[in-house]
């Protein structure tokens, strides 16, 4: 019997479209939705990132954090919070979709309600992006620089390899 060696880190897969397929936010949310199997986001540039799945810990441990998000939001009464799933076109032109976000409610309100079902034109007020075992420290601590950056009032990188959370404002 082989022994089955694993990738310690995997990066995504970048598409570069420009200047071929200049996609506009509309066209953009139309790809996403023909590809829901995919995980995609949009740099800044323009270019295409395509993450694969990940583990079922890693998957575990997002889903724990988005329902403690969810609670404290809830009883809150402030925000709205969201999971991985949740597109944001933040300022620079970059679409994220960050592993659980929170947004104020007067931000929300201000957006029509057709608006609310594409991805929402707003960096959220608080982040958290989850490391997995494959993911690159570096690409992980550039994504929560870009949310600092397009103005997200906190963020949060959690480590659980390295049992850290990095704090970003």
């Amino acid at each position: 019997m082989t022994e089955t060696k694993f990738r310690t880190e995997i990066l995504p897969v970048v598409l570069q479209t420009r200047p071929a397929l200049d996609m506009g936010e509309e066209q953009f949310f139309e790809f996403c939705q023909q590809n829901r199997d995919w995980r995609i986001e949009r740099t800044a540039e323009g270019d295409l990132e395509i993450m694969p799945p990940t583990g079922y810990e890693t998957s575990d441990r997002n889903s724990e954090l988005n329902m403690q998000l969810r609670l404290w939001a809830k009883r809150d009464g402030k925000g709205s919070a969201s999971e991985s799933s949740g597109g944001f076109v933040l300022p620079n032109g970059a679409t994220r979709s960050p592993d659980a976000a929170w947004v104020r409610r007067e931000r929300l309100a201000d957006l029509p309600a057709e608006q609310k079902r594409r991805f929402l034109p707003l960096c959220p007020d608080f982040v958290v992006e989850l490391r997995s075992p494959t993911d690159p420290l570096p690409t992980v601590e550039a994504k929560m620089r870009e949310y600092a950056e397009n103005v997200a009032r906190l963020g949060w990188l959690v480590d659980p390899e390295a049992r850290s959370v990095h704090v970003y404002r």
